[in-house]
């Protein structure tokens, strides 16, 4: 007797393939780039970095003779070990960042739909996220000595998609087959990339201040931790990430209750992943009101800050595999 199955939607298998090539190029690539910032941190020259700040002016941007003056002046804290090596680096992590987004794209085409659909797909747009993240940082903040320590936990996360996380491209379970998927998980992906940076920072932040702990003993530092920038140039750069992560973290725990509504017709019940991303929102908001509020900054900021990263990584991988709820598609 015959049997009729539903037919699933087809995959495309060339851009399937290409996806899948480019899975490869991208960790070599980024590879690649950690090794020649690890140089340039080990082997260049600590030369302040021309990044600029607010200074105390006017709002008309005059000084007391009525002079124009000049709103942005170079940054004395901002320096860090800088080579040749590092230009090139900044680049090849461009060029990673491009075959990271190939990947993603060429995956939605070849299961024509939007490519997070499971842990695989929502690692590796983590991943491109933090690139993100970090080269705007090192545009805009000059923070490119944050590569290495950006890179590190990036390509981990890679081999750990690329080795027990990868899925063939194929459809998406009924549960998230929905326009809010481009929505609420977008939010939350971009959220994670920006908190990676931050986290990145923050454990800089703390073997940067080890640093300047032992040169106050007048202990001889050498290596890598010689030429770090300033303890408190990242406590800053960590918290401007926070600040740019919080609101769309907010945001995705808003969509997502929205959907909820939607697929399990309640906002709210108490699942394992609903809990844990409450809990790492509470987590951050303590960190940016006591930031405000407390004046605190170093390292009871940094211990708050690093506290919301664990959570969001337990949220990330703990919750997935150690709890069942709805959200365990992995």
């Amino acid at each position: 007797m015959n049997t009729v199955l539903a037919a699933e939607p087809a995959v495309d298998e060339g851009m399937a393939s290409v996806s899948d090539a480019l899975i490869i190029a991208m960790i070599v690539t980024y590879a690649i780039a950690l090794f020649l910032f690890a140089v340039e941190a080990a082997y260049g020259r600590r030369k302040a970095i021309k990044a600029e700040r607010l200074v105390g002016v006017g709002a008309s941007g005059a000084d007391e003779d009525g002079m124009e003056v000049n709103l942005r002046a170079p940054d004395p804290e901002t320096s860090a070990s800088q080579h040749i090596l590092g230009n090139v680096a900044l680049g090849v992590t461009v060029l990673g960042f491009l075959l990271n987004l190939g990947q993603i794209v060429t995956r939605g085409l070849a299961a024509d739909r939007w490519p997070w659909g499971n842990m695989f797909e929502f690692v590796v747009a983590v991943c491109l996220c933090s690139v993100a993240a970090f080269l705007f940082g090192a545009i805009r903040y000059k923070a490119r000595y944050l590569g290495t320590f950006v890179l590190v936990p990036v390509l981990l996360l890679l081999g750990i998609a690329a080795k027990w996380l990868y899925s063939e491209a194929g459809p998406v379970i009924p549960a998230l087959d929905s326009y809010w998927i481009a929505i609420h998980v977008s939010a939350a992906i971009l959220a994670t990339g920006a908190f990676m940076v931050s986290g990145a920072a923050a454990i800089t932040y703390l073997l940067a201040q080890r640093t300047e702990a032992k040169r106050a003993r007048g202990e001889t530092v050498t290596g890598i931790a010689a030429k770090l920038p300033s303890s408190e140039l990242l406590d800053r750069v960590s918290h401007r990430f926070v600040v740019l992560a919080f609101p769309l973290w907010t945001f995705g725990i808003i969509a997502g209750a929205i959907w909820a509504d939607e697929a399990w017709g309640r906002f709210w019940g108490w699942d394992p992943k609903e809990v844990w991303s409450f809990i790492t929102w509470v987590v951050y908001a303590a960190y940016l009101h006591a930031r405000a509020t407390a004046g605190w900054r170093g390292t009871k900021a940094t211990v708050i800050g690093l506290v919301g990263f664990a959570c969001l990584l337990f949220n990330f991988f703990g919750v997935n595999y150690l709890f069942s709820g709805l959200h365990s598609y992995a």
